[in-house]
């Protein structure tokens, strides 16, 4: 037997902390605005309160906003850094910095087109959901190649974790399913064998007001 596919590799993954453009409620895509200081205090906050999982590794997103949040939490949580660009916010094209609310009103009928389409939804010049899985997929699983065993803490996009989570949970990204994901919250997934799998949603609350000890713990246009 092949001692590595007999090996779980567990990955929580995270969205980055706020930005100014997330406080602005603008799409950034791809597009990069530094984070606010309360960010960067919620992310010094999650390096502490994430302590428990033991994380062998952080991964990231090589945009700056995941980069500067998975930063300030490595310093509380005193594992080795790597990027990985496959972990992208889902390029957004001709939107990218558009306010949410103006977005809304002025293109009503053509985003209420593009979210029905589900997993085909597609920014005007910019890429599918479908794509943003394949890519962030391809990105756990090579991690999972490279780290086989270890638990890796992954901090991404709304987007990306949306992706991942919805593939594994069978959704199919319409409006009439619901809210699944809650906001600021660790997910668990894991890989073994090639595949991976949920293991918890909504694993451990990350507002600061409303955090509890993570151990043993028991949508959609949004600001990227």
């Amino acid at each position: 037997m092949n001692t590595k596919t007999a090996l779980k590799t567990t990955f929580g993954l995270i969205r980055h902390a706020e930005t100014e453009w997330n406080r602005q409620k603008r799409i950034q895509g791809q597009r990069d605005t530094p984070l606010t200081p309360q960010g960067r205090s919620s992310a010094g906050f999650w390096g502490r309160l994430l302590q428990p999982y033991n994380w062998d590794f952080l991964l990231c997103s090589d945009l700056g906003r995941a980069k500067d949040t998975a930063g300030i939490i490595s310093a509380g949580l005193q594992c080795p850094l790597h990027t990985d660009p496959g972990l992208r916010e889902q390029d957004w094209g001709q939107w990218t910095g558009r306010y949410l609310h103006e977005l809304q009103r002025q293109e009503a009928d053509r985003l209420a087109t593009l979210e029905s389409a589900g997993w085909h939804f597609r920014p005007p010049g910019g890429e599918s959901r479908r794509q943003v899985l394949s890519r962030s997929r391809q990105a756990l699983l090579g991690a999972a190649e490279r780290w086989p065993g270890r638990r890796i803490l992954v901090v991404c996009h709304e987007g990306v974790v949306k992706c991942l989570i919805y593939h594994l949970c069978g959704r199919r990204f319409q409006p009439d399913e619901g809210r699944l994901l809650l906001r600021r919250q660790l997910h668990l997934i894991s890989e073994k064998g090639g595949r991976l799998e949920v293991d918890q949603v909504n694993a451990l609350e990350l507002n600061r007001e409303n955090a509890r000890d993570g151990r043993g713990l028991n949508e959609d246009i949004d600001d990227s």
